[in-house]
């Protein structure tokens, strides 16, 4: 079979057809890179500009959530009168908080107080300020109002938790500008004690028998917050703290009797315990030491007991310290003491009504971390101060 040739003119036309399919698809190619350039830019605008709108979104809300941890002015001490329906929930009451311009945020109110798991919120009628932190606020709305709206007072006295009465006599005094001696003079008064006495029998029973006593009401001015009015006499600001820790104490007064105790022995365990530890499980744990120890004939040995018996607050105990000469030096006197060495909390006071059983008879806690490790026995437990104090 012949092959059949192809003219010449025909060759050039393939030649010049594929020479514009090559330039087509060379163009076609460059518009492609040069779109993809395009996009390219394009999804880096808006990246970048997400980006910004990003940062500038978590710098505000960053901003806002600050701002409105803190106190709405920290300059106003000027209290209102605010009032918490019944059933309010937290959302709610941060509403009403921020509309009383009591704080800056009722949305940061209401996600803190759930971040840090504060309940028990109860309705009433309460005297706040606008230099009170949400911290400051959630504890006062945790101890409850009043019933009724009563006269806007002049100042609030906020006892923290583990004061003793030198402690609390300060900052009465800072507040008040009433001397601080004669806060502590009013302690020792016994006519005053008496008068307490009949008002509240059942709490202050054991008090009254109590022995060698620094002060009678040592332990019985509950750590909470006070309204404080300019006319207002020290008696009526003792009163109203002692009222406060009969009522919080009622509830246990049975439970007290049962197991055997006085208040005076609850409230001195309780104050013990307030500074030994932390969390509720090593407050347990440690009241049962205590207690191990008491049933055992054994000196309780708190660093506590010793600091109050020298007067002082500072973080180390010596050998030396431990020999002081007081009756509430529970190093070298067996028992109790005379009794309670600061106003311990409620939680204190249920842990030593339900401790923990366990035959432990020595603890010691972590110094940088506050982690409390028991023992049972003496060799374990200087182990243990080796590891965590000593260290």
């Amino acid at each position: 079979m012949s092959e059949s040739k192809q003219h010449p003119e025909e060759n050039k036309k393939d030649k010049l057809n594929r020479e514009d399919t090559t330039d087509v698809v060379t163009k076609r190619k460059n518009i492609r890179k040069k779109e993809d350039r395009i996009v390219g830019k394009i999804i880096l605008v808006i990246a970048l500009t997400l980006l910004i709108v990003g940062c500038v979104l978590g710098v505000t809300i960053y901003r806002y959530v600050d701002s409105g941890l803190k106190p709405l002015d920290a300059s106003n001490d000027q209290l209102v009168s605010v009032e918490i329906p019944s059933g309010s929930s937290n959302k709610q009451i941060g509403e009403i908080l921020e509309e009383d311009k009591i704080i800056k945020s009722g949305i940061v109110f209401n996600y803190y107080t759930k971040f840090k798991n504060m309940t028990g919120f109860q309705a009433g009628f309460y005297q706040m300020a606008p230099n009170m932190t949400l911290d400051e606020i959630g504890k006062q709305l945790q101890e409850g109002g009043t019933s009724e709206p009563t006269e806007v007072a002049d100042g609030k006295i906020t006892i923290p938790e583990g004061y003793d009465i030198d402690q609390i006599a300060s900052r009465v005094e800072k507040i008040t500008g009433k001397e601080k001696q004669e806060f502590l003079d009013l302690m020792n008064d016994q006519s005053f004690f008496n008068e307490l006495q009949q008002k509240f029998p059942d709490l202050l029973e054991s008090a009254a028998k109590a022995e060698n006593t620094k002060y009678r009401l040592e332990g019985y001015l509950f750590p909470a917050t006070y309204d404080y009015y300019k006319d207002m006499s020290l008696k009526d600001l003792v009163l109203q703290m002692v009222n406060k820790t009969n009522t919080v104490l009622q509830p246990y007064l049975t439970k007290i009797k049962q197991q055997n105790h006085t208040v005076q022995e609850v409230l001195t365990i309780a104050s013990l315990v307030e500074k030994e530890g932390v969390s509720e499980a090593d407050r347990k744990n440690i009241a049962n030491v205590f207690y191990n120890r008491i049933a055992a004939d054994m000196p309780l040995q708190s660093d506590i007991s010793v600091l109050y018996a020298l007067g002082e607050h500072k973080e180390l105990v010596t050998y030396e310290d431990t020999a002081v000469n007081s009756p509430y030096n529970l190093y070298t006197n067996l028992g109790y003491g005379p009794g309670p060495f600061n106003s311990p909390s409620e939680d204190a006071i249920q842990a030593v009504l339900e401790p923990t059983q366990n035959d432990y008879y020595y603890f010691v806690a972590d110094i940088a971390t506050g982690d409390v490790y028991f023992a049972k026995t003496y060799e374990e437990h200087m182990e243990l101060v080796d590891k965590y104090v000593n260290k």
